[in-house]
């Protein structure tokens, strides 16, 4: 737990924060003074990992924080009154939801953290990671060129098969970031290749999770290649907070057009994105208390928390681990084996425990919180969600323990946990993400293990009467 509270962290200034929070916000609640404390706490951790870590242990707890704290809080403090449709409302009082959710995300973050040690699995040995990359020859442009290749064909296949094929198509970020960690001089022309195709991408479909999450791994891995300075990271954090609240507040606009639902014939793109924001300052409600509120569901993931609290077991007894028997069959078994599994973005399971029921093309989730309570109620929630993380922490300890032998194999993390660090997917979603992408990587290293092995030995003759390297990185 070291890691939680031995780090490199400004506890002057996380205090003075909370004393200006508890000054200024006269009527909050003890209850949604500790959520923002906790939320606090797990957010100034990853600002000062940056630059040292690849931070998924940090963004893993940021994140459903995010959503489970912080969105909460501010829909219990007064946002709600200016949600229109009553589905997003809060559905049961604010102490009964925190009762649960407090302790169930202190569980979570104990589980991700009680064997990180030293962050095992998130710090990157600098020098053995640039000498392996620099004796790998083009290895990472075969990646990039796997990853483009592999985008391009994935719609041609149907979700079985369409599913590996994303995975792969991840590789060409993590050929990206070979390009960075490498010694070589920087080819900007590769990011500007790699990460401007996902922005494309972004505005063609209007989906922005996978910009803003593989923007964020970007920055992580320029972090540790370039050491930024506290100013720095400040002003980059500013200037990525401000982008994805524009982001949200637009989207939904966005979306109408990029749809086809925009006049004028337009669609999708970044002059309609401009338009979009436009439109939002000229009715002024770009940032009103109303469009606040609406934005606001999109990072509170609680309120489906309070319908599933409400809704379950009044209407609906609980569980008692068969739905989590469903999905654990969804993440590990191959189609093949169990036919009958849920698909990703299986909305039986929402439907009958949160009772909300979904207009065609909605998608949403259970998500943890909800999975561990639909199961196992109050108490054995908190310790499913000390398992969860201590699942993510072990998967993580994994790689650490393989890297000694493959240093690279730290920068297929991100592709690893895309999916499990966000607390609005569904369980089996992600779950299946981690066991597939884990199962794809291991067949990799075996497929390309003689290729990697030469590498290892190129390597290992130039360290030869060379000082001895350690095997591990320094903790933030």
């Amino acid at each position: 737990m070291d890691t939680l509270f031995r780090v490199k962290f400004n506890w002057g200034l996380y205090i003075l924060i909370l004393i200006f929070i508890r000054t200024v916000w006269i009527d909050l609640s003890w209850l949604s003074f500790i959520a923002l404390a906790i939320t606090l706490h797990q957010f100034l951790l990853l600002f000062y990992s940056v630059g040292a870590v690849i931070p998924i242990r940090y963004l893993a707890g940021a994140f459903m924080c995010l959503q489970m704290l912080l969105g909460p809080t501010l829909a219990f403090n007064g946002l709600d009154a200016y949600q229109k449709n009553p589905v997003y409302k809060m559905k049961i009082p604010e102490a009964e939801y925190f009762a649960y959710v407090i302790p169930a995300m202190i569980c979570f973050i104990a589980g991700l953290h009680i064997t990180a040690g030293k962050l095992k699995g998130e710090v990157i040995n600098q020098r053995e990671v640039a000498r392996f990359i620099d004796n790998s020859g083009n290895l990472p442009y075969i990646f990039i060129a796997v990853g483009f290749l592999s985008s391009f064909v994935a719609g041609f296949f149907g979700a079985a098969f369409a599913f590996v094929f994303y995975l792969l198509g991840g590789f060409k970020f993590i050929g990206a970031f070979m390009v960075i960690m490498g010694t070589r001089q920087l080819k900007t022309w590769v990011l500007v290749l790699v990460f401007g195709s996902i922005i494309a991408s972004t505005l063609q479909h209007a989906m922005f999770h996978d910009l803003i999450t593989w923007l964020i791994m970007l920055g992580a891995v320029l972090a540790i290649k370039y050491k930024p300075s506290v100013l720095l990271k400040t002003i980059c954090a500013a200037g990525f907070i401000l982008m994805a609240v524009v982001i949200q507040q637009v989207k939904g606009d966005y979306r109408r057009i990029a749809w086809g639902g925009g006049t004028g014939g337009q669609t999708g793109g970044i002059e309609s994105f401009q338009n979009a924001i436009e439109a939002k300052e000229g009715n002024n409600s770009l940032f009103s208390s109303r469009s606040l509120a609406t934005s606001n569901i999109r990072i509170n993931q609680g309120f489906i928390v309070t319908n599933i609290m409400n809704y379950v077991p009044a209407q609906i007894p609980y569980a008692n681990g068969e739905e989590l028997g469903l999905i654990l069959q969804s993440a590990f078994l191959p189609r093949i084996i169990a036919p009958n599994k849920l698909n990703a973005g299986d909305q039986a399971l929402f439907t009958k425990y949160s009772g909300i029921h979904l207009m065609p093309g909605t998608s949403m989730a259970l998500g943890p919180l909800g999975d561990g309570y639909v199961n196992f109620g109050v108490t054995g929630g908190c310790i499913f969600m000390f398992f969860l993380g201590l699942l993510f922490s072990e998967v993580l300890n994994g790689f650490y323990r393989y890297s000694k032998y493959y240093p690279f194999l730290l920068l297929f993390v991100p592709l690893v946990f895309y999916y499990p660090i966000r607390p609005d997917c569904e369980l089996q979603t992600s779950l299946g993400h981690l066991v597939k992408s884990c199962f794809l990587i291991y067949m990799l290293i075996l497929f390309w293990k003689k290729d990697l092995s030469k590498v290892m030995k190129k390597r290992t003759n130039k360290l030869s009467g060379a000082p001895a390297i350690p095997a591990t990185g320094s903790v933030p």
